[in-house]
């Protein structure tokens, strides 16, 4: 395990959620990871408005909560304080696993993305799919899906060398909760296309695959097989 929750870099590997520790004391503050792109750089797919409330203000929140959850339990810890370090392990897990999941998302989108991949991203796709049309059906089916709040992911499976859709509630991080090394991630929390969508969240699934940068999603593929 590491002693982060993971480098501020691009979390490539996609972290453990919660850092071992004892590792506390010397760590580094986590930081609210920069865009690739400016806020209106998704539009018409994604508006502006929505891009920059979704990072500067829901994902700033996570960083800043894990923060003080962090120091918090630093300071439980030293105490020898047992109940104060399990009353704090749900905070751990919602704000890292909001800081993990949208570090992922930022990077799994672009102004020129959409389409679809090719190489040995697509090959595995159609081998695990079908097509990549069953793929894109299946994965939108399952984000459209999701009850409340949550994410719908393309994993791949180190145990079989496989892809995998999955869906995890609320900030449920896709590799602490299902083993599945994140590849693609989609937010259908409300604050990711409320503004522009209001409640018919199939369309801004609609529109999402307009921005896919199928580029980061085959570069966390090849990562994987290595």
């Amino acid at each position: 395990m590491l002693c982060r929750l993971a480098s501020q870099s691009g979390l490539r590997n996609d972290i453990k959620l919660i850092v071992p520790l004892s590792c506390l004391a010397s760590r580094q503050k986590h930081t609210l990871p920069d865009l690739p792109y400016d806020y209106g750089a998704l539009q018409p797919h994604i508006s502006a408005e929505i891009m920059q409330l979704h990072h500067s203000k829901h994902h700033a929140a996570y960083v800043n909560n894990l923060n003080i959850a962090e120091e918090k339990y630093k300071e439980a810890l030293a105490k020898g304080d047992v109940t104060a370090q399990v009353s704090l392990q749900p905070a751990l897990k919602f704000n890292g696993g909001g800081h993990v999941n949208h570090s992922i998302f930022w990077t799994n989108l672009s102004p020129n993305g959409g389409g679809e991949p090719t190489g040995e991203l697509m090959e595995a796709i159609k081998r695990d799919f079908g097509s990549f049309g069953s793929f894109k059906e299946k994965l939108t089916a399952v984000s459209v899906g999701v009850q409340g709040s949550g994410w719908g992911w393309l994993g791949f499976n180190k145990e079989n060398g496989r892809l995998q859709i999955a869906a995890c509630s609320n900030q449920d991080p896709l590799q602490g909760t299902t083993g599945l090394t994140p590849l693609l991630g989609i937010d259908v929390w409300e604050h990711a296309y409320y503004l522009q969508y209001k409640n018919v969240r199939p369309d801004y699934l609609k529109a999402i695959w307009n921005v896919i940068n199928w580029e980061n999603v085959s570069s966390r593929y090849s990562a994987c097989k290595k």
